[in-house]
């Protein structure tokens, strides 16, 4: 269940949810970071919490009930973050707040955590939000060192590239973020068909292994 969110069912690469996020804060790695945290917390919890209370919610009332669950654990993100981490809180800004709404939350409390055990809600709350963290901290890691020439975490430069390196600055821009974001998807689904490839070629081979066991 874990390894689903990480590569055949990842939320960003394969299901397309919560971009608008993922492209907007996904300029400096530190920010990502925290953003993938973030989501990976309320991941979580929201979905031990949802799977917890699948039997004791209506159906009629589920909704309005995950957005409060949801919204609980994002205001604790929020007052965290912006106690602890005020510089970072600032630059992601909005987005925080906005994970309330985010697609790829709400779909996995109504799509799984509402009709699984708390085991299972958790695994896969983990795997989604590994998965999310994943892409979005490697697009932001192409798109700060190659768009601007340098990594910066909290406030050291942590990698560089060569002076005479012509930073090409529209990857820290919008349409930087698309291409960038195309080239991974593209990896991550040219890595899905070539698992996909191998065990459809195994499979025959394995049943007749068996078969002449027999």
């Amino acid at each position: 269940m874990f390894k689903r969110g990480l590569a055949v069912d990842n939320p960003l690469t394969v299901l397309m949810i919560g971009l608008c996020a993922t492209l907007a804060v996904s300029t400096k790695v530190e920010g990502a970071l925290f953003m993938g945290l973030a989501v990976i917390f309320v991941l979580v919890m929201s979905a031990a919490i949802v799977s917890s209370l699948r039997h004791l919610v209506p159906e009629m009332v589920r909704i309005p009930v995950f957005i409060v669950i949801i919204a609980s654990f994002v205001t604790i993100v929020d007052l965290t973050m912006k106690a602890f981490v005020p510089d970072i809180y600032s630059f992601l800004g909005v987005w925080i707040p906005l994970i309330v709404v985010n697609c790829m939350i709400l779909g996995r409390a109504e799509a799984f955590s509402y009709h699984q055990p708390v085991r299972l809600a958790i695994a896969d709350g983990l795997g989604m939000g590994s998965g999310f963290t994943m892409v979005i901290v490697v697009l932001a890691f192409i798109r700060e060192l190659f768009g601007s020439g340098e990594i910066v975490f909290f406030g050291t430069r942590v990698l560089g590239m060569p002076e005479w390196y012509p930073a090409p600055g529209i990857l820290v821009l919008f349409p930087g973020a698309f291409i960038v974001f195309g080239f991974i998807v593209a990896a991550m689904r040219w890595y899905n068909n070539q698992r996909t490839l191998v065990r459809t070629v195994q499979t025959p081979v394995q049943c007749r292994v068996e078969e002449g066991g027999r």
